[in-house]
């Protein structure tokens, strides 16, 4: 036995001494033969090795290699985002051509690129040709996309003159912030231009980029293309342009605001004048051949009086598109749109902002003001989106973002109702409120007491929003105030969205009594729920499209889902016969109607920055606002005198000829006989400010003695109660305490 061990032992132990020979015997030829390679490469590199000025040479070109390396990472890198945007079914999609009809089926307008094939590059006059490459691109020609000679001078000039005198954006740059990019000033912007750039250069011919610049470059006026400008500014064919002309409608691509014609002439000759001297600088014209066009400058045609829906379109354009990338309208991009528009109300809609403006908007200082008309339904009819779409296209009544003030109170009591809390009837107290350190004061700095839900609606208190937020809270057991007022003004957001307000609503102490951030339009889409029972009602520009062929390829009854139900019949009804006191016995008396009921909503914000009228019938809902783009304060501007003003002027043209249609929940009355008989009820905000020229008092008076009536109304229900009486104003911190 112990043999047997023994020999077990012995055998393992040869076994472990021949496998350790044989590592060691394979390491050692591995590094054998590890050795001879690197002598190998050695030998090789040696006959490779240089010096003095080619090893010089060999390093920076050692070095250059690797940072051509990381440079071509981090510039693919870069490229990424472009390549997302820059791929051939965008570039379809962006070269939409739009005709847009009425209602009525009479054409309001163009929109997108004009595909004209009977107008080849080749058919538009030379001297046209040479005045864009002259002003945009000289070397169009000769570069890949970038101009990197014109770049470095550019910034060369750029330097000297301590400013932006010169643009080094080549025209295929150009072209590639028209077609993907917006005119964001970014270096994040520049970078992408210049990849999509050299992506269209891949693609495209140099003859294609020039056209389908000439097609798709703003040109003032609401036109878009140079076939669009000639026809526009001067009544002929691009064909039929002559040079002075040409050299007018090449200085627009720079600033087509700025040097419109019909905007500014003389400026527009002055620009002109500047891009017949680029052509001789360019070598592409002698000075005796422009002198003639420079003695006789072009005179367009007389467009002052045009009143091109040009807001309207823009909008309605933007909702092509969406349906564009939804793909519900097929590969066609020549389309044919029957929108709803009215050009009558919005005729009438834009001559009384101007009006208005122009007569009372120095006394109020007030220079800006926007408005939507629509169907209960989301049918949009009218839409201006400023006082001049010449001076500035930028479309208040649907991209800019304003504080709603009072007019947000609607959303807060539907929340209300909508929670069982409230009822029309229902009691309420207007009294100090606080969360935290931030206490809501009513417009005259007064408490009205116990009036019913309906009463401080119209009289737009601003207390009770607060009140409201607090107890739709505690509906769900949380006892604490401001936690409370924070579920409850989550729930206030949702039903705002679900009524049709998009933008983002910042949850703060004040958002109930209008501190949050809305759009005209979402404003009147929100109050069309009331005007049509309960129902969402997106707006909407197009009733049916048809493609190049005249087929019908769209159609919203058919192809939209139907209408979502956001508030209950019965919520709806209540609000609306609570908000029909608005304009009757409430704040906004100068928004009613004559011989047609409505309801409505005025809203003020703090500092008077922000004035809305938000209203509707059974038949149109319309939201104005007022306002100055720097958000300057105005003079003391309420919802209830320039907007009420301006929503009575479009809306009694508006349902001219119109067979009346009741408002769900409210007695189809004369509310002109009540707007008499309830004269002097209303609070400041109801417009009894007269306007400049109005009455025998100034505005600043009649508001200090408003004030003051209110005071000792308060003063005197506190000693018939037995209350104490409080005749101070508590200061306190926090914004906005004075929405409005």
């Amino acid at each position: 036995m112990e043999f047997r061990k023994a020999g077990w032992k012995t055998r393992l132990k040869r076994y472990a001494l021949a496998a350790d020979s044989w590592l060691d015997a394979s390491l050692w030829g591995a590094g054998r033969g590890a050795g001879e390679i690197y002598e190998r490469i050695r030998s090789q590199a040696d006959r490779l090795t240089v010096t003095g000025f080619k090893r010089i040479a060999a390093e920076f070109a050692s070095e250059g290699l690797n940072i051509g390396i990381v440079g071509a990472l981090i510039l693919l890198m870069l490229a990424l985002p472009a390549f997302r945007i820059g791929n051939e079914e965008a570039l379809k999609n962006q070269v939409l051509a739009v005709t847009f009809l009425d209602r009525y089926g009479q054409p309001i307008g163009h929109r997108g690129a004009r595909h004209d094939d009977s107008l080849k590059l080749e058919e538009m006059p030379d001297h046209l040709l040479k005045a864009v490459l002259a002003t945009e691109d000289r070397r169009f020609y000769d570069h890949f996309g970038i101009d990197l000679i014109g770049t470095f001078r550019a910034l060369l000039v750029n330097t000297r003159a301590s400013g932006v005198v010169q643009g080094g954006s080549s025209l295929t740059q150009q072209l590639a912030k028209n077609l993907f990019l917006n005119n964001e000033r970014s270096l994040d912007r520049k970078i992408k231009e210049a990849f999509l750039a050299l992506w269209l250069e891949t693609r495209l011919s140099k003859n294609e980029i020039l056209k389908l610049y000439l097609d798709r470059a703003y040109m003032g006026g609401g036109t878009f293309g140079a076939a669009a400008a000639a026809e526009y500014y001067f009544g002929k064919s691009v064909k039929d342009v002559s040079l002075a002309e040409a050299a007018m409608l090449a200085g627009l691509f720079k600033a087509p605001t700025k040097y419109a014609p019909h905007v500014n002439l003389p400026a527009a000759r002055a620009r002109a004048n500047d891009v017949l001297n680029a052509m001789v600088d360019a070598g592409f014209m002698t000075a005796g051949q422009v002198d003639s066009a420079k003695r006789n400058p072009a005179t367009p045609v007389d467009r002052k009086r045009d009143s091109s829906p040009d807001y309207y379109l823009d909008w309605a354009f933007d909702a092509v598109k969406e349906l564009v990338a939804e793909g519900k309208l097929g590969p066609d991009r020549v389309l044919l749109v029957k929108t709803p528009h009215d050009s009558a109300i919005q005729a009438r809609a834009d001559e009384a902002i101007e009006t208005v403006l122009r007569q009372h908007g120095p006394a109020y200082r007030v220079k800006q003001a926007a408005t939507v008309v629509m169907d209960p339904d989301g049918a949009v009819r009218a839409i201006v989106g400023g006082r001049d779409y010449g001076a500035s296209q930028f479309n208040r009544a649907t991209a800019s973002q304003r504080q709603p003030g009072s007019s947000f109170k609607a959303y807060v009591y539907a929340a209300a109702l909508s929670s069982g809390l409230y009822k029309p009837s229902t009691i309420v107290t207007d009294r100090p409120v606080c969360i935290g350190n931030w206490c809501p004061n009513n417009y005259g700095r007064s408490y009205a007491g116990s009036i019913p839900l309906t009463v401080a609606l119209a009289k737009s208190i601003n207390t009770i929003p607060v009140q409201m937020s607090i107890a739709i809270g505690r509906a769900t057991g949380e006892t604490h105030e401001a936690r409370a007022a924070a579920i409850g003004r989550k729930k206030i957001v949702e039903t705002a969205h679900a009524m049709g307000l998009t933008t983002p609503l910042t949850d703060t102490v004040s958002l109930p009594i209008g501190a949050a951030e809305v759009t005209v339009i979402d404003q009147a889409a929100g109050y069309a729920v009331f005007a049509n029972g309960g129902k969402r009602a997106k707006p909407y520009a197009a009733i049916e499209i048809a493609n190049s062929q005249g087929e019908v390829i769209y159609r919203h009854d058919r192809d939209e889902p139907p209408p979502k139900q956001v508030l209950s019949a019965q919520v709806a009804q209540d609000m609306n016969f609570m908000l029909s006191k608005v304009p009757t016995e409430g704040t906004g008396r100068r928004a009613a109607l004559d011989g047609v009921v409505t309801a409505g909503k005025t809203g003020t914000t703090n500092g008077y920055k922000d004035a809305w009228y938000v209203g509707y019938s059974g038949n149109l809902v319309a939201a104005v606002w007022f306002g100055n783009d720097n958000s300057a304060e105005t003079a003391n501007m309420t919802g209830g005198s320039l907007p009420a003003m301006t929503f009575k002027e479009i809306m009694q043209f508006a349902h001219q000829g119109l067979e009346l249609k009741p408002i769900p929940g409210v007695p189809t009355t004369d509310p002109k006989a009540l707007v008499v008989a309830k004269a002097g009820a209303a609070a400041p905000d109801a417009g009894q400010q007269p306007g400049p020229g109005a009455g025998h008092m100034p505005r600043q008076s009649f508001e200090a003695l408003s004030a003051v009536g209110s005071l000792f109304k308060t003063i005197e229900r506190s000693r018939v109660a037995g209350r104490p009486v409080q005749v101070g104003i508590r200061e306190v911190s926090g914004a906005d305490t004075r929405l409005r």
